[in-house]
C-alpha cells in the first residue's frame, strides 16, 4: 500500500558580497555572484511520520551549528531532530556556515539562513501531497577523475597539474552512476532528487557561485517541464573535475588556476549539463515503488583523531606560522604541494595537544525500501562504493557533508601512500573502513 506523501520548498541564500569564500588555504571574499545559492527542502510524509530533508548551496556546515539548525527547525515544526537531514553541495564559492563565528557577516549571515531553513521547513510541510516515487540508475560519463597519481619518483600526489609528465598512474576508480528519486505528486510539480559524485571546485576566482550542483538543477528544469529538482552531492573526497590527459577540446572555457588545476564556469556549466543528462537517460523510465513506511535513525560514533608526534611538531609550527604571515614563498613547494604541506601543518598544530577522538553522526533516511545515507565530511569513494552494496536496499544514496564537516575520510590506502587529503586528515588511518562498518550496521539496523 502507498501512502506516501511529499512537499518542496526553495528559497534563495546568496550571501552579501565580502562574505569569505572557504575552500582554499587563502582568503576570498566575495567580490561579485555568477548564479544565486539556494535552499532545497523535501518534506516526506507516510503515516504520522514525517522527515525533513536539505540541501543547501554551502561548502559546509559544522557539527555544532548543525545542532542549533536541528534544535530550530524542531521548535519551529514538532519534525524530531534525528528526523532532519541538513545537506551542504560543498560549493568551493561559497561560505561555510556556523553560529559561533567572529565575523560580523558570517553572523548575519547564520542568523539569515537558520530563519530561511526553518521557514522552508514550514513551507515543505505545508506543501505535502499525496505522491508516488521511483527510482533509477543514469550515468554522467567522463567528468569526474581521481585526483590522486603516483608519480615517477615514487610519490603520490593530489593534483598534479593538466599533461604533468610525470604522471604514472591514478590510483583508484571513479563511480559514474547518478542516483535518481522521482516524486510523482497529485496536482503539483514531481520532484526529483539527484546523487552523483564529483568536487564542486570548477569554478575558482572570489566571485559567489553553486557551482555544478546548481547548474545541473538549473538545465534540468530547463529540459523537463512541471518538475523541480534537488542535488545531494555523493561520495568525492578522492574525486574531482580534472581531466590530466585531455584530448579534443576538453579544456575549452577552462584556465589554469593557482595551484595547476584547471576551472572555469564554462566547464561548470558543461558538468551540470552531463550530470543533467544522466538524469534524464532515465527519468521517463523509474521503477515505481509503492512506500507505506518512512524511518530515520541517527547514531554518534567516536573516531580517532591524527595527532602528531611529538618529532613533528617544531617543524609544523614554522610552516605554519609562515603560512598564516603570509610568507607562502619562503616555502620550498609550489602548486598542490604546496597546499599540502600548509595543511597538513595546520592540522598538526591544532592537533598538537588533541583532542584523541572526534564524535559525529551518521544519519539514515529510508523511504521505503530506499535508503538515504548522510556521512558528516568528504568521505573518499570506496566508501560509497561499500556501503552501495548493503543487502537489503533497493537503493541506496550515500551524500557527503550532511550534518556535519569533519573534514576528509581518506582508505587505508592514501595513508599508506601519501597525498593531500590523508596528510591534512584529522582522523587516524582507518577511519574510511570504520565509517563503511558503522554506516552498514546502521542500514542493517534500519531494514
Amino acid at each position: 500500500m502507498n501512502n506516501l506523501k511529499a512537499g518542496f520548498c526553495r528559497m534563495n541564500i546568496t550571501p552579501m558580497l565580502g562574505i569569505d569564500l572557504i575552500g582554499y588555504f587563502k582568503t576570498r571574499l566575495a567580490d561579485g555572484v555568477l548564479d544565486e545559492l539556494e535552499l532545497n527542502a523535501l518534506a516526506l510524509s507516510a503515516g504520522d511520520k514525517k522527515v525533513l530533508i536539505f540541501s543547501l548551496d554551502n561548502e559546509g556546515i559544522n557539527r555544532e551549528t548543525i545542532a542549533d539548525l536541528a534544535s530550530a527547525i524542531t521548535e519551529a515544526t514538532g519534525v524530531c531532530e534525528d528526523s532532519i537531514y541538513i545537506h551542504c553541495t560543498h560549493t568551493h564559492t561559497g561560505p561555510f556556515i556556523k553560529f559561533n563565528s567572529e565575523k560580523p557577516l558570517e553572523q548575519e549571515y547564520y542568523s539569515w539562513v537558520r530563519r530561511r531553513l526553518c521557514d522552508a521547513a514550514v513551507m515543505a510541510l505545508e506543501d505535502l501531497k499525496p505522491a508516488r516515487m521511483g527510482w533509477a540508475i543514469g550515468n554522467a560519463p567522463n567528468i569526474a577523475f581521481v585526483r590522486r597519481f603516483r608519480m615517477k619518483d615514487g610519490s603520490v600526489m593530489t593534483n598534479p597539474g593538466v599533461n604533468n609528465p610525470d604522471i604514472v598512474a591514478p590510483i583508484g576508480d571513479v563511480d559514474e552512476r547518478v542516483n535518481v528519486l522521482r516524486f510523482d505528486r497529485e496536482g503539483a510539480e514531481s520532484i526529483v532528487v539527484v546523487n552523483f559524485g564529483n568536487h564542486p571546485d570548477t569554478v575558482g576566482g572570489n566571485k559567489i557561485s553553486g557551482d555544478w550542483p546548481t547548474l545541473m538543477r538549473h538545465s534540468f528544469e530547463k529540459a523537463i517541464d512541471n518538475v523541480k529538482c534537488m542535488m545531494f552531492n555523493g561520495v568525492q573526497g578522492d574525486v574531482n573535475h580534472v581531466n590530466v590527459h585531455p584530448t579534443g577540446g576538453y579544456l575549452n572555457d577552462t584556465f589554469n588556476d593557482f595551484d595547476d588545476v584547471s576551472r572555469g564556469y564554462g566547464h561548470t556549466r558543461f558538468m551540470g549539463r552531463v550530470v543533467a543528462a544522466g538524469v534524464m537517460q532515465v527519468f521517463d523510465k523509474v521503477c515505481y515503488v509503492d512506500v507505506d513506511n518512512i524511518r530515520s535513525k541517527k547514531v554518534t560514533i567516536k573516531v580517532p583523531s591524527n595527532m602528531p608526534t611529538p618529532e613533528q611538531i617544531p617543524e609544523a609550527h614554522r610552516i605554519n606560522d609562515l603560512h598564516l604571515a603570509g610568507k607562502d614563498s619562503e616555502l620550498p613547494y609550489k602548486g598542490m604541494m604546496l597546499t599540502t604541506v600548509v595543511a597538513e601543518a595546520g592540522r598538526m598544530v591544532k592537533l598538537e595537544h588533541g583532542p584523541e577522538a572526534f564524535e559525529m553522526e551518521l544519519t539514515a533516511i529510508a523511504i521505503g525500501n530506499l535508503v538515504m545515507i548522510g556521512l558528516p565530511g568528504e568521505p573518499f569513494t570506496g566508501i560509497g562504493r561499500a556501503l552501495k552494496e548493503a543487502k537489503g536496499w533497493d537503493l541506496v544514496l550515500p551524500s557527503c557533508l550532511t550534518n556535519g564537516s569533519e573534514g576528509y575520510f581518506p582508505m587505508q590506502d592514501a595513508y599508506d601512500e601519501g597525498g593531500y587529503e590523508a596528510r591534512s586528515s584529522r582522523f587516524a588511518a582507518g577511519v574510511a573502513e570504520f565509517l563503511v562498518k558503522e554506516g552498514t550496521k546502521l542500514l542493517d539496523s534500519m531494514r
